[in-house]
């Protein structure tokens, strides 16, 4: 348990890519599906070029559906510099989006990823890596994810990068044929449940025997 009278803070996460109507939306809720058993995670999405009060294409709704999303809800709107300051871990579609939220806050490269590009850099990460969250309160999910970006930040430079830059990158479906709908999003899920497995580790390590939090997933 947190120590009474330690307010405990919410971690929140901020998906983008540009019309916030297929890719950072169909993550948003995949992730928020995936964390439902961390309430100090909240998360929401934001386009560089947003097609502003739009909702998710039938395509897309359909594909969150199908892995556990709620669609229903979603209506796109445009990104700003605020969204970005008060965000824990910023997921970017593309590298060309990280670099747009980059340039509207600067100091949102060091908790700016590419989905994949996180997805990768979390890939091997393993409890002797978390030693140091191990020691932090089990109940704070919030600064044990903190951490956790701290440690993917860190890795940059260290693990191995692509053979193609663009496999950092997710695909963009909008009014392309179902078939590029599927594409994107078996390069999207993949990457959405790579992450939560380690956000998993991450609020269990020194604590699963009696802390929430466990068996995070993405619904198939």
């Amino acid at each position: 348990m947190v120590a009474q009278g330690v307010a405990q803070r919410s971690f929140h996460i901020l998906t983008v890519c540009t019309g916030n109507i297929c890719r950072s939306p169909l993550a948003e809720q995949l992730l928020r599906s995936g964390a439902a058993a961390w309430p100090q995670v909240t998360v929401s999405s934001a386009g560089t070029g947003a097609l502003v009060d739009q909702p998710m294409p039938q395509q897309a709704a359909r594909l969150s559906h199908e892995y556990g999303g709620d669609p229903s809800a979603h209506r796109a709107r445009q990104l700003l510099a605020a969204q970005v300051a008060e965000a824990d871990l910023v997921i970017a579609m593309s590298r060309e989006h990280r670099r747009e939220i980059v340039a509207l806050l600067p100091r949102a490269s060091r908790y700016t990823f590419t989905l994949r590009e996180l997805a990768r850099l979390l890939h091997d990460v393993a409890e002797q890596d978390l030693q140091d969250v191990a020691q932090l309160p089990a109940a704070d999910t919030s600064a044990r994810l903190s951490a956790l970006v701290a440690v993917a930040a860190s890795r940059r430079g260290l693990v191995q990068p692509p053979e193609r830059p663009e496999d950092d990158d997710v695909i963009d479906p909008y009014r392309q044929s179902d078939e590029v709908y599927r594409a994107s999003a078996d390069q999207l899920v993949p990457a959405v449940r790579a992450v939560l497995t380690r956000f998993a580790l991450t609020s269990e390590i020194g604590a699963a025997h009696d802390e929430p939090g466990e068996g995070a997933h993405v619904t198939n």
